[in-house]
């Protein structure tokens, strides 16, 4: 799935794993300069941002070196850093670009945030100890984030999943996601819904959780989004024919959305993690790279190599090499496309 959660699962174990233990005891060269004397630095930032949304890290990334390194747009700038390099997975990298972002603006909400996921998935890889340290640093930029502003509601999404998961001795509760899903209820009552369906799921409360997940999708302004949680619900239950139905509704409900094609994503990706209809799968990913609606939940260059891996799977290599160079071009450090190779099958 999408929606920057990708260290979400990893963190709980990594920070399971340090309570279990507690308790027993940049690429080098000049950058291509993209500004011109007629460009703005306003206007380089919002052409990185772009690229960015766009999926083009490579583009981003020089245009982001292009820019001075100190000055009042210091800050944003270091941000969107901070932003590609987690597109990239590249968290150490990111997690440095963010937290300078933070030092030069503390005041920020949304810098707050990306210091949090950046921190939040290096805690999901760090070794025991170091994941317990990272966590309650993850936790204090979370909460620092909807301090500073409680409509915030990635800040609030974020800080909600953190308390679901985590445990207790670095700050987590469920009790405090549920204070939290009552916040959201005030900005955005469907993401109050999924964050209560996600700690009725945890609490093995089945049925509770089915239902708020179902209600999100009528009280989502987007409910392509909400159909998608719903098909995840399903795939994690093994109920695939429901799965699919909410697969489907997700995709008739993008077609009518321009703001959400990551519903396409993220449908394909439950597709591909259950082993079902992977030429949907694909039909998806197409329709998604193809559209108007991406977006760096949904980074295009890692569209491009889940789409060749299921042309491999699905007998076409050629076309599977196609995306991988087309993810290349995108994102040149992009590790699993650096690694993909499609295999000829052999008679």
């Amino acid at each position: 799935m999408s929606g920057f959660r990708f260290f979400a699962e990893g963190l709980a174990a990594a920070l399971l794993g340090a309570v279990l233990t507690l308790a027993a005891s940049a690429q080098t060269g000049a950058a291509p300069s993209f500004t011109s004397a007629g460009q703005t630095h306003d206007q380089a930032l919002a052409d990185a941002n772009a690229a960015l949304q766009a999926g083009e890290a490579d583009k981003a990334l020089a245009l982001l070196a292009s820019l001075p390194s100190s000055g009042p747009l210091q800050a944003q700038k270091l941000n969107l850093v901070c932003r590609v390099r987690y597109t990239l997975e590249q968290f150490d990298a990111a997690a440095t670009a963010c937290e300078e972002a933070v030092r030069l603006d503390g005041q920020n909400s949304n810098y707050h945030l990306w210091l949090g996921r950046a921190l939040g998935e290096k805690a999901a890889r760090a070794s025991f100890m170091t994941a317990f340290s990272l966590a309650k640093r993850t936790r204090s930029e979370f909460e620092e984030a909807v301090r500073l502003n409680s409509g915030n509601v990635e800040a609030l999404i974020s800080l909600g999943d953190f308390y679901r998961q985590a445990p207790g001795v670095v700050g987590g509760g469920v009790d405090k996601a549920q204070t939290i899903a009552a916040d959201l209820d005030k900005v955005d009552p469907a993401r109050a819904l999924e964050l209560r369906g996600n700690i009725a799921e945890q609490q093995k409360d089945f049925t509770t959780a089915e239902k708020e997940f179902k209600q999100a999708t009528t009280a989502d302004s987007h409910p392509a989004h909400a159909w998608t949680n719903l098909a995840g619900f399903y795939e994690r239950r093994h109920r695939y024919t429901e799965m699919d139905s909410a697969i489907h509704s997700a995709r008739n409900a993008a077609v009518h959305d321009r703001h959400s094609g990551v519903a396409l994503y993220d449908g394909a990706g439950l597709l591909t993690e259950s082993n079902r209809d992977p030429a949907l799968a694909a039909t998806m990913l197409d329709d998604y790279l193809t559209g108007s609606s991406k977006t760096e939940e949904a980074p295009a260059f890692i569209a491009h190599i889940r789409l060749a891996r299921l042309k491999q799977q699905l007998g076409d290599p050629a076309a599977a090499n196609r995306e991988r160079s087309a993810a290349l071009a995108l994102a040149r450090d992009y590790k699993p496309a650096q690694d993909f190779r499609a295999q000829v099958s052999t008679p």
